[in-house]
This record gives C-alpha cells, structure tokens and sequence, in this order.
C-alpha cells in the first residue's frame, strides 16, 4: 500500500469520526426536546390546584432612624455682681454695759421672763412691740374751697381805657383798650380788646370774649375765647351741667365751683361782689377762675384805699391785688374799684413773669341800655 492509498484511507476514518460524532449530537438534541419525565396519574378524588408563584414583594426601606434630640443652647453666663455688704451690727457692747440681770418679780423690764434661753426671743418680741409706728406722711393740702358772696350786679357799660406798656426790656408802648358788657334775657356778653399804637397802626395784644348766665352768684359763664399776639386762639368750657371745666389748648378738666369765672369776667366779677356788701372786702376774695389752659383759684387781697389820677379826674378806688403764686400762676393782677362809678374797675394792672408791665386806666364810661 502506497502513501496515497494510506493518506485516503485516514481521511474516510476522519471523516466517519466526524459523521458519528455529530449523529450523536444530534440525537442528544432531539431527545432533550422531546423527553420529558413520566407524567403520574392522579386519582379520580383528587382536585387539582393550580399555582403560580408570585413575585416577591418589594422590601420597604427601613424606617429612617430619629434625629437626635436637639442639644440646650448653653445658658449666658450670669453677670457677677459686686458683693453685697453686710448690714452694719453696730456697736458691740461689753458685759459690763447690759447691766446685772433682773431678777424675776423685782418690777424691772424683765419681770415674769423665762430666764436663760427663753429671754432673748421675749426681749426682742417687746421690742418690736413697743417701737412707735412711723408717723403718717401729711397730706397735701387742698386748695382753698371759694368762699359764696353776696352779689349786685354792675349796669351794662362800655369803657374806654388808655393802655401803657413797658416790656422787660425797658420798651415802653401807650395804645388804647376796650370793656364793654350787655346783658339780655338773663344772659351776658363780655368783650376786652387791648392794643398799643405803632406809628399810624394799632396792634392788638389781646381780645377776649366771654358768654354765660346771669346767676345768683354773679357772672357765671359758660364760654371764653382768647387771643393774644403772636398765639392761636384758645377756648374754655364751663359745664355746669357736668360739672367741669375743659379746654381746647389742654387735656385737663377742673371740678367747677359756684362763682367760678373766666379772665374776662373777673373785674366785673369783683365789682358786683363790692357793689352787693361793700363789708365783703374786709378780708381775702377768692373764685375759681378758668384760663386758656387750666384753673386756678385766685386769692385777692385788699391793699387799701387809694386815690389815682385818670381823665374823668382823682377818683378814690380800692386796691385789690391778685400776687403771683409759685407752681400755679406766676403774673400779679391789680384792680381798682371805684365806688362813685358804680364801683367799676377804673385800673387794671398785669404784672407778666417777665417783668413787663401793662397798664390800663379809664377815660370814659358809658352806661348801656340793660336789654331787660
């Protein structure tokens, strides 16, 4: 056999090798396709139950673990305050200063005391009974209650008056003022205009109105308007019926007093209280008064007869004077009466806090018509 024949005869081995293998290859192929284990018969009484198996249900995520509790804000740091002394025990006293101790029943301070440890407690108990209580502190004292007066109301007039004014600088003003005063129907109108003359023009210091009723305490009124130079114009309120006095520069209220007046009505106040009992100026004249922005009662003391000289000649007057009062009005007020002239205020002086100095004396007086 020659190389040819033996090279053919190993490829037909090859290639049968190659043929068996892939025979069974194949039959391994068909029979894991189609095999399948021995099925078991059930018997008749057997139910079926046929399953399917779920899928597994998601894990919830563990609960989130709680945050810790939040940590105390350290507390500020306590400030040190300086120490406190001690109250000062006094003067120590030497044996010899107390004195024998007293026998129980002999009548001294400590008669009937346990002795011992029992008498120091009994000792400072007396003490604090016997330590007088401290006194009250006094109480302030009330204003003066405004005394009733007999009272006789002046004709309704209109008065004429020459102004002289010197302010605190020494300036000196001369210029004309004006009272007039009406009654009708049991009621009252008071207006006071005073001025001072600047070259060829007149400038007002101040014009006061003053309404009310005509009672049997004399003016009482129920409105006063004022208005000073260079000032709003103010307003004062008596309710009587309310038993107050208001007003619009403030927000105080005063009790209203019978015979309480306003500025513009004390001079005629007065006169009606000289012309009623000339005897009632035998002692101090007080009335409540109303002014822009509060009240006060006005003492007036009589300062005496005088005799002044005016345009209608001498006239023999009382001097009546209003002085300042520290902590409630500090100007001073003068009046005089003339009793020949139905005892009409014929002088009315103000003395301001500053000094200046405003003076107004009559030239004329003319009687009205009473309105009745």
């Amino acid at each position: 056999m020659g190389i040819a024949s033996y090279i053919a005869g190993r490829r037909r081995a090859l290639v049968l090798g190659s043929l068996i293998v892939l025979l069974h290859a194949l039959l391994f192929a068909w029979i894991g396709g189609y095999a399948s284990l021995p099925r078991t018969i059930a018997p008749p009484d057997m139910k079926m139950v046929q399953t399917r198996l779920l899928p597994e249900p998601a894990t919830p995520p563990p609960d989130a673990a709680p945050l810790p509790p939040p940590k105390p804000l350290p507390l500020p740091p306590v400030p040190e305050l300086p120490p406190t002394p001690l109250p000062d025990p006094g003067p120590v006293l030497a044996d010899d200063a107390i004195g024998p101790p007293v026998e129980p029943g002999t009548g001294g301070t400590g008669e009937g005391m346990p002795a011992a440890s029992g008498a120091a407690p009994a000792l400072a108990a007396a003490a604090l009974d016997a330590a007088p209580e401290p006194a009250p502190l006094p109480a302030p004292e009330p204003p003066p209650e405004p005394r009733r007066y007999k009272v006789d109301m002046p004709p309704p007039a209109k008065m004429t008056m020459d102004v002289a004014r010197t302010d605190k600088d020494g300036t000196q003003w001369s210029g004309e003022a004006q009272l007039d005063w009406t009654y009708r129907d049991d009621s009252y109108h008071i207006s006071f205009e005073a001025g001072i003359r600047v070259v060829f023009t007149r400038v007002n210091l101040a014009v006061l109105t003053s309404d009310g009723a005509v009672a049997a305490t004399g003016f009482a009124p129920i409105k006063m308007t004022e208005k000073r130079r260079g000032r709003a114009l103010t307003a004062t309120h008596f309710d009587w019926g309310g038993n107050k006095i208001s007003f619009s520069a403030s927000q105080k209220n005063f009790p209203l007093a019978a015979g309480a007046q306003d500025k513009a009505s004390v001079p005629l106040q007065l006169a009606a209280i000289a012309r009623g009992d000339v005897g009632q100026l035998s002692g101090n004249i007080d009335m409540l008064v109303g002014e822009d922005r509060d009240a006060a009662v006005f003492r007036f003391i009589v300062v005496g007869q005088e005799t002044i000289d005016t345009k209608l000649g001498k006239l023999q007057t009382w001097h009546l004077s209003r002085p300042p009062k520290e902590g409630s009005y500090r100007s001073r007020l003068d009046v005089w009466l003339a009793p020949a002239h139905g005892w009409y205020p014929v002088r009315i002086r103000n003395t301001e806090a500053n000094g200046a100095v405003t003076t107004q004396t009559v030239n004329n007086i003319a009687l009205s018509d009473t309105g009745k």
